[in-house]
């Protein structure tokens, strides 16, 4: 079974576990992540607007926003990196690719945090996500230019003993679940 299969495969078996954890998610699951950023207050990241089974960290962005820029990724073509839009809670939003939400209006910046969504998590760092190798290309390009913390955004159960890794994808530097915080 080559790289590919096995991406695959463990992406099924991490949706299945994902949609499960999320229909028994209790409120209040971005307590966790709120926690984590206070110690971050006004350095630049960005988030996502949750789609799907996502665990939801628009509370922890918000609270974020309060105290510096706050960013959501937005698709500016297949193959290429991630740009950031200044997201602010309430502002007005348009339907951008996937079914994510973006800004009404771009304005860019770069982010030195970047809450990353995931399929499956390793306590190592890894991370499965859809197979569109966005978050892999942003991730290396702002590790390029500056010290970027990756922080993965997951249910617990979505945690996985090992992934089918590859040399481009990214590695996270914490991930942050409904119930803890793992440091890589």
């Amino acid at each position: 079974m080559d790289i590919s299969d096995q991406k695959a495969a463990a992406r099924k078996a991490a949706f299945a576990a994902r949609k499960a954890a999320h229909a028994a998610d209790p409120a209040g699951a971005s307590g966790v992540l709120s926690s984590v950023l206070a110690g971050y207050r006004g350095v630049p990241l960005a988030g996502y607007m949750p789609i799907r089974t996502e665990i939801d960290p628009l509370p922890a962005m918000a609270e974020a926003a309060a105290h510096g820029p706050v960013g959501v990724p937005v698709i500016l073509g297949e193959g290429q990196p991630l740009a950031f839009s200044r997201w602010t809670p309430g502002g007005p939003l348009r339907a951008g690719p996937f079914g994510a939400q973006v800004p009404e209006e771009d304005v860019f910046f770069e982010p030195e945090i970047v809450i990353v969504p995931l399929v499956a998590f390793t306590r190592a760092g890894g991370r499965l996500g859809y197979g569109g190798g966005f978050y892999d290309r942003s991730l290396e390009r702002l590790r390029a230019r500056r010290a970027t913390l990756a922080i993965g955004f997951a249910y617990g159960a979505q945690e996985v003993a090992a992934l089918p890794l590859e040399p481009t994808d990214q590695m996270l530097d914490m991930i942050v679940t409904d119930v803890g915080v793992i440091e890589v």
